[in-house]
């Protein structure tokens, strides 16, 4: 193996705690178009000639809340020259580095002695396989395409990269087989991070949790400019609690350090189970705190509002309800979101804090047994009418929830592409009221199987 790829290899196998996966596939079907959507830049050389990629490249692409490792592999044939022998060397030393792989195929050119190559490769690694069938963009030709792939004996998506076509599905398909940050992170406790405005509390409530003068608090908006992380215990759980930065409106940001304070902010909600968004009650939530809230929903980070300094709102003659009319127009988009009211500075409501985040996370680590969940399942469909993908019933098999964090489930059809977002929402909603989710994020995802209807 040549210096490069060996540098690459030992890269792989560092112990990153990102997710990693390999792109694998014979000259020309596509890889280099894939990684460089995946990972959003045109860094991989793309030509309309076999063999253009001839050694491994790697890029990062930030999904829901977890960065991801992309290695493009060149090109693998049965051409028996020195190269074709080094690029399938790299890629058997790639492969047990990886967590996931993606075998392509070219579906216009149908099934070559290559392909057959790639597929015993990807078989033999025991890793999640997605068997990726590219530049089928003529939907009444898919099938047609697929015919001789199917002699594999493997589920197949079929995909046009460069139409966009497919890739929802194989986000998803991402989604359901990598690691999730519990399994790359096991040493880690349940995290908890604090965010919201310069001076609401932020620190104060930190240091009310964790028993602590660790965070400077002074009566001067944004005195937090770090992020504090301490172990601390609530009714006898281990929690990481991370107290962030005031989180500015992008015009109001300008040094250096207040930028990097509020990206640190950013980064902790990524890498939290749950946030606390901590809200003035006199000021109220704002146009500011809902955008950090569809940035943890964007990063599957479940939230939690917390109305701080309920002493002045009482003293401005406010009251409860008046708060709740306002939450209720800034999250509209969160129709459950969860709120406690609490003032730091006279100790009052830290009670209904503690009990309401041991709530949320029990509700986030929640296992729903496979046959409970497809009895709720058989009632749920026939709620509604299936959705229709080409003129055709999307026919489910069977629904079964996976191992990641927020609550992950995956629905088994014959059309993926037909379950729609809408539709998603309606099973989320679904499994929300039933099994008493509220309040927590709720995932669906789609993938195709073949077997008999629920």
């Amino acid at each position: 193996m040549s210096a490069l790829a060996e540098r690459w290899v030992l890269e792989a196998s560092s112990k990153s705690q990102s997710a990693k996966i390999a792109i694998i596939g014979r000259p020309n079907v596509g890889k280099s178009s894939l990684f460089n959507y995946l990972v959003g830049r045109r860094e991989a050389l793309v030509k309309n000639q076999p063999g253009v990629t001839r050694d491994i490249h790697r890029g990062e692409c930030l999904w829901r809340g977890r960065t991801i490792e992309i290695w493009d592999t060149g090109g693998v044939s049965d051409e028996g020259t020195l190269l074709s022998d080094h690029i399938r060397e790299q890629i058997e030393q790639l492969l047990p580095q990886v967590d996931s792989v993606i075998a392509m195929f070219d579906g216009r050119a149908g099934l070559c002695i290559e392909d057959s190559i790639i597929f015993r490769i990807a078989k033999e690694s025991g890793l999640p396989v997605l068997y990726l069938v590219n530049k089928i963009d003529q939907n009444d030709m898919t099938e047609d395409l697929l015919a001789d792939f199917y002699e594999f004996g493997v589920d197949l998506l079929a995909a046009s990269i460069e139409q966009r076509l497919g890739v929802d599905q194989i986000m998803d398909w991402i989604d359901v087989t990598l690691p999730d940050k519990s399994q790359l992170e096991q040493t880690r406790n349940f995290s908890l991070s604090i965010v919201g405005k310069p001076n609401v509390g932020k620190s104060s409530l930190f240091n009310e949790l964790c028993g602590l003068k660790r965070a400077a608090v002074e009566d001067q908006p944004g005195t937090t400019t770090d992020v504090n992380v301490i172990p601390i215990k609530i009714n006898e759980i281990e929690i990481d609690l991370i107290d962030t930065a005031g989180v500015r409106r992008p015009s109001k940001v300008e040094d250096h350090l207040e930028k990097l304070s509020a990206m640190r902010s950013e980064e902790a909600i990524a890498k939290s189970r749950l946030v606390m968004i901590v809200v003035d009650a006199l000021v109220g939530p704002t146009g500011q705190d809902a955008r950090l809230c569809e940035h943890a929903i964007e990063a599957n980070t479940a939230v939690l509002l917390v109305v701080n300094k309920m002493d002045l709102l009482y003293e401005a003659g406010k009251t409860k309800k008046d708060i709740i009319e306002e939450i209720e127009k800034v999250f509209h988009f969160f129709e459950d979101i969860p709120y406690v009211f609490l003032s730091v500075k006279n100790r009052s409501g830290i009670g209904d804090l503690k009990e309401m985040i041991v709530s949320l996370k029990e509700k986030l680590e929640r296992r729903i047994p496979t046959p409970e969940l497809n009895d709720f399942f058989v009632r749920v469909i026939r709620k509604a009418p299936a959705p229709v993908h080409r003129s055709k019933d999307v026919k489910f098999y069977y629904l079964t929830q996976t191992n990641q964090l927020p609550p992950s489930f995956i629905a088994f059809v014959n059309y993926p592409e037909g379950v729609t977002p809408s539709y998603r929402r309606f099973l989320a909603k679904q499994i929300k009221s039933a099994f008493h989710l509220e309040s927590v994020p709720v995932r669906i995802f789609a993938m195709k199987k073949g077997g008999r209807e629920l």
